[in-house]
Order: C-alpha cells, then structure tokens, then sequence
C-alpha cells in the first residue's frame, strides 16, 4: 500500500481509508468455477468498491497484517484487513485490540468476569484480557484482502 501508516506495530500497520473518491472498476457478476460461460464475453459492468468493502467510510481503516496467529480464520500475513471502529465487537468477532501498548488482532470471546483474545493458530496461546491489561477494542474486521 503506497501510503504511509497511521500507526505501526509489531503486529499491525493501520492506515487511514483516504477520500472517499468512488473506484469504479471493470466488474463480471457470477464468474462460473465450472465451464466457462459464453456470454461473459458480452458482459459490461462496473462495481465500486469503497460502497461494496466499507459501511462506515468516516470510521473505517486498514490494517496490515504482521504475522500467522489468524492463519485459521483466513487471515495472513501481509493480508490487508478493513476495520470499522463504529461497530460493537460481538462473541466470535474478530477485533482489532489495543493492549497494553500494542495493536493486535484475535477472536474476541467473554464470560462472566473477563475477556479472551484468542488466536486462530494452536502456536499461540489465548490471552485473557485481566484488569491488570490496559485494553480497548479498537476496531471490528469487516474484510481481509488477499494475494493469491
């Protein structure tokens, strides 16, 4: 991403969304996996895709992905994950965290007394978020992009 990042840590970079400018790109609706379609080529269609990734354009980022602990739920290092800050982090969700200095992302669960974030990869162990952590959820993943 050419931009220069908002925040930088060990396991994040967050960048700001930038003007809300639409990116109006060639787009082909119901590409087959199967037999190819003869009438794809016929096919003229443009999509957006700042209205199709993000909801909340004045309370959403990017964050670059530093390391494998989310390699279960698809996310990889260097994937490029969009995270709306104006959403309420629900059970199961994954979170952008604040914690104890540094920006991370896990699954967040909760029980009675506490919060757990927890990693999609058995290498590391979950972290149970104590009053003794200086904590925020920072942000909700909406999306992570990808190359293949």
């Amino acid at each position: 991403m050419g931009a220069i990042p908002l925040y930088t840590s060990v396991h994040l970079d967050i960048y700001p969304v930038g003007d809300q400018e639409a990116r109006i790109l060639p787009f082909i609706p119901g590409i087959s996996a199967g037999f190819p379609s003869p009438a794809a080529d016929f096919i003229d269609l443009n999509i957006d895709l700042t209205k199709e990734l993000i909801q909340n354009p004045s309370s959403t980022f990017f964050g670059r992905v530093k390391g494998d602990s989310m390699k279960g739920a698809g996310i990889d290092d260097g994937d490029l994950m969009i995270i709306d800050k104006s959403l309420k982090a629900k059970q199961g969700s994954i979170v952008v965290c604040f914690i104890d200095g540094d920006f991370t992302v896990k699954r967040i669960t909760f029980d009675k007394k506490t919060c757990w974030l927890i990693a999609e990869n058995d290498k590391y162990p979950p972290i149970q978020v104590t009053e003794d952590n200086d904590m925020i959820i920072w942000g909700v993943v909406i999306n992570a992009i990808k190359y293949l």
